[in-house]
């Protein structure tokens, strides 16, 4: 197979993460940014387009396999908002406490709080795979108005989980990594990578 991955994102945490889970097949995985990749433009509508644009910029530019995540909140009652543009949805430049202040004012008279995190990867094994190992996961929640936790990062101190009585910034991170959208995506891309072994 390949013993080598460029990770479409210069983000360290989420490379700790994934090459733990690599790790034991034997699978290397390198930031884009060491091999002078710039982030690719993300201007499709979905997470899914928005990932295999990602993993297919990487990968034609280093010649390597590579991995891609577009991830974010969508919201019910925003139909689905900030969806692709969780990351800048209030704007340039980034920034979380801005975004989770528009996301609670724009709910302010809305009694449906439903929100579901998503998160799709996308693995391609050279630029113009035909085949593209594409996984998601799905995380179910409600948005709340008073941040509660210290963990975690954008929207997780407002993502309220009904099933532990706490936000996700209030989880244990080994926990979080395990049952979030990004552990249930990886899991799962984990999987259709070993049919392929």
């Amino acid at each position: 197979m390949f013993d080598r991955l460029v990770l479409a994102s210069n983000n360290p945490g989420k490379l700790k993460e994934f090459s733990a889970l690599f790790a034991p097949l034997g699978i290397t995985l390198v930031p884009q940014g060491e091999l002078n990749v710039p982030e690719a433009e993300e201007p499709y509508f979905t997470f899914v387009e928005n990932a295999l644009e990602k993993a297919r910029h990487a990968s034609r530019l280093t010649g390597l396999p590579a991995l891609a995540d577009d991830s974010g909140i969508c919201v019910e009652a925003l139909g689905g908002a900030p969806g692709v543009l969780s990351a800048r949805f209030a704007g340039e430049p980034k920034s979380d406490a801005a975004n989770n202040a528009l996301l609670v004012e724009k709910l302010a008279n809305e009694s449906n709080r439903r929100a579901w995190y998503t998160c799709v990867l996308v693995l391609v094994r050279h630029a113009d795979d035909p085949q593209p190992i594409i996984a998601d996961g799905i995380w179910m929640g409600e948005v709340v108005d008073t941040p509660q936790g210290e963990h975690g990062f954008g929207y997780d101190p407002y993502f309220w989980l009904a099933e532990h009585g706490t936000t996700v910034a209030q989880l244990d991170p080994q926990l979080k990594n395990r049952i979030s959208h990004r552990g249930q995506a990886l899991a799962a891309l984990l999987k259709k990578l070993e049919a392929f072994a």
